[in-house]
């Protein structure tokens, strides 16, 4: 990124890391969010950042010019936030994000979850991704759930959409998925002889504190300590004899 010089006007910046080490920064006044991004991730040497005002405001559109911030003191001094780069795997495809990102990187086998073009429009501010073996499910920060890749392992959620709401954290079986909600309540999708199917148990998946999985089946603790299982009996579904 050359900066011009002579004529142009230039804008300094003050960015720090949240331990203290700062770098002051000229762009040209012209210069868009994306501009001074870039510049900060070299300063910085780090790979992916977010930049954030003094008043908590984050400065995530890249096109946004630089002008529509100087009218007030927003540019002064800029917070540059690191953001912690995550992977997920199906058997045949990657996913790649960073938290509260809008965006996420997929590639490999598209039937296995390595074309998520379909839903990335659906993408804002993701929390987590979960994996089965061939479709992948990402929380979103409004508690929601978006899903890709294969629908019989996963890969379509569209049956339990409505009930996917404050969803806190999901797991998954190699064919299912299981979402734990902010009510302590379970919802459960994909193959349903291998954890996709919790109606069995469903009266009994009250005040959930955490779910866990197996290859094929899942394991609900309870407020109250007991636990409750569903899935293939030979992978641990039945824990009748416990």
């Amino acid at each position: 990124f050359d900066i011009p010089r002579g004529s142009t006007r230039m804008l300094r910046v003050l960015v720090a890391l949240p331990s203290g080490r700062a770098e002051n920064l000229e762009v040209p006044e012209s210069s868009k969010v994306g501009d001074l991004n870039f510049l900060a991730r070299r300063a910085f040497k780090k790979g992916f950042i977010r930049l954030v005002t003094a008043d908590g405001q984050i400065l995530s559109d890249p096109l946004q010019t630089l002008t529509s911030l100087t009218s007030s003191t927003l540019l002064h001094r800029l917070t540059a936030v690191v953001r912690q780069v995550k992977i997920a795997a199906t058997r045949k495809a990657f996913v790649l994000w960073c938290d509260g990102a809008d965006r996420i990187v997929t590639w490999g086998d598209p039937e296995w979850g390595g074309d998520s073009s379909a839903i990335e429009h659906q993408l804002k501010s993701v929390q987590e991704v979960q994996a089965t073996s061939r479709a992948f499910a990402a929380v979103l920060a409004d508690g929601s759930v978006v899903t890709w890749g294969d629908p019989r392992f996963g890969g379509d959620s569209s049956t339990v959409k409505d009930r996917l709401q404050g969803v806190q954290q999901v797991r998954a079986t190699v064919h299912a998925f299981a979402a734990l909600l902010a009510d302590g309540s379970v919802v459960t999708w994909g193959d349903a002889h291998f954890g996709g199917d919790s109606s069995a148990v469903q009266d009994r998946l009250k005040n959930v504190q955490q779910v866990q999985a197996t290859h094929y089946a899942f394991a609900a603790i309870l407020a109250d300590g007991s636990v409750v299982t569903w899935g293939d009996p030979d992978d641990g579904g039945d824990s009748s004899e416990v």
